[in-house]
């Protein structure tokens, strides 16, 4: 290559003649990568950035991580084969043994695994066709807010308009209902009343016999809602629609693919309330930074014929050798304490500034899943009399992030939310940092549009 070519621009510009125009990061982050390691990540020009993205939270634990990548290197020096369809290996069975044995503890012997094709759209559509399966029922309910992949079968079941309105015929019987939001209530409540209103309008609509809604296969769900604005579900909720689903015998989905794994400070996010779902779904970061997706579930919806579900590259051992190192670490009750500290000291950090500008209307998440949604003060305000939410103020303070060398995601309604989806064993370091450019860029941002 000559110079001109170890440029970003001319990376870019032949990624802009060659790829997709569905490519989506790339108009955000103008750049083409070379090196990376732990939360930090290195372009052809030599420019650091700070990585508060870590492939949507796929990176559980950076990149590059020394212990992930001996594993990965051990299993390719050993001659062991790397693509296995679902033939099982020495090393699958290590890595169901360890998935099995982060589980709660009323799942454990009671569960099934069934290995998809790599990404975690695959492993929505899995779980839907297992439910439709075992109930003998054809009708999902979704909620608000949710995503659960681009998948034809999946995108049915997601809620942003803007990736669904252009493909027609999607996966019909989809019914979808409210998901609570203290700060963008559904039903202009807000608080403890807007979750009882949810609570109350879900089981009414599943018992009514008059409410047109009719039994579903199955009920699916985000603890935390990510790509819907990182909203995590009240504690009461998910009671409630585990109560009412057990009630009525209607299983349970509960989609962990972004929220789990020790995102929300516990290995999985929905223990947060309790309760035991009947099927679970996750991705990302279970492959250690390769690609995989599972679907665990009660024994009972078990009613699959051989051949029923398949996926050329379910049998990614690579992944599962990653995966286990993975999922051993953060398992550690002292790892996971860690994320909730860091979780607060965010958390804080965001309050704080939340009262310092006026372009910050909420602040929420749990652990290191953080949402910071931005409004325009001086726009119209919601039935509740907040501002709305501003995609184009959130935009800008991606981009000038961006040129500090911050690289974080937006996200919700309207693209107003930005994200933290680092690696969970970030350093205290690193979050200062990250702090740091985020505030000043805010306080920026915030002081023009006071001054406009």
């Amino acid at each position: 290559m000559n110079s001109r070519s170890q440029t970003n621009e001319w990376f870019i510009g032949r990624q802009n003649d060659f790829e997709s125009s569905a490519r989506s990061y790339p108009r955000k982050f103008p750049f083409a990568l070379s090196k990376a390691k732990g939360s930090w990540v290195e372009d052809v020009e030599g420019n650091r950035y700070l990585d508060f993205l870590c492939g949507a939270g796929t990176l559980a634990l950076g990149h590059n991580d020394d212990e992930v990548n001996k594993a990965m290197i051990d299993l390719i020096s050993s001659g062991a084969p790397l693509h296995t369809l679902d033939l099982t290996t020495p090393v699958k069975d290590r890595f169901v043994e360890t998935i099995f044995s982060i589980l709660p503890e009323e799942m454990r012997g009671n569960v099934k695994i069934q290995f998809c094709s790599p990404s975690g759209t695959d492993a929505t559509d899995a779980a839907i066709k297992l439910c439709k399966t075992a109930t003998g029922r054809g009708s999902v309910i979704a909620f608000s807010g949710g995503y659960h992949g681009m998948g034809h079968g999946a995108l049915s079941l997601t809620g942003n308009l803007n990736a669904k309105t252009k493909v027609q015929n999607l996966m019909p019987g989809v019914q979808f209902m409210p998901y609570p939001n203290s700060y963008r209530c559904p039903f202009g409540l807000g608080g403890e009343a807007g979750t009882d209103a949810a609570c109350a309008y879900f089981e009414r609509m599943l018992k009514d016999p008059e409410s047109g809604v009719t039994k579903p296969a199955a009920v699916i769900i985000e603890p935390i809602q990510g790509e819907g604005g990182v909203i995590p579900a009240p504690r009461k909720f998910l009671q409630t629609i585990r109560r009412v689903t057990k009630e009525l015998d209607i299983p349970m989905i509960v989609d962990e693919i972004q929220c789990g794994v020790g995102r929300s400070g516990q290995m999985f996010a929905f223990e947060d309330s309790g309760i035991i779902p009947d099927v679970i779904l996750m991705s990302k970061a279970i492959g250690g930074s390769q690609p995989m997706s599972v679907v665990i579930y009660n024994k009972n919806l078990d009613k699959w014929t051989a051949g029923a579900h398949a996926g050329t590259f379910r049998g990614n051992q690579l992944a599962m050798a990653a995966g286990t190192v993975v999922l051993k670490r953060v398992s550690d009750p002292e790892f996971l304490a860690s994320v909730r500290e860091k979780g607060v000291h965010i958390h804080e950090a965001m309050n704080a500034l939340k009262k310092e500008v006026s372009i910050i209307g909420d602040v929420r998440g749990r652990g290191l899943m953080m949402g910071i949604e931005f409004i325009d003060p001086d726009g119209p305000k919601d039935v509740m009399g907040h501002p709305e939410p501003s995609g184009t103020i959130a935009a800008e303070v991606q981009k000038r992030c961006f040129e500090h060398k911050l690289i974080m995601e937006k996200g919700g309604r309207n693209g107003s939310v930005m994200r933290c989806l680092c690696a969970l064993n970030v350093s205290m370091e690193d979050i200062d940092t990250m702090i740091g450019i985020f505030s000043s860029v805010v306080r920026e941002i915030d002081s023009e549009i006071r001054n406009r």
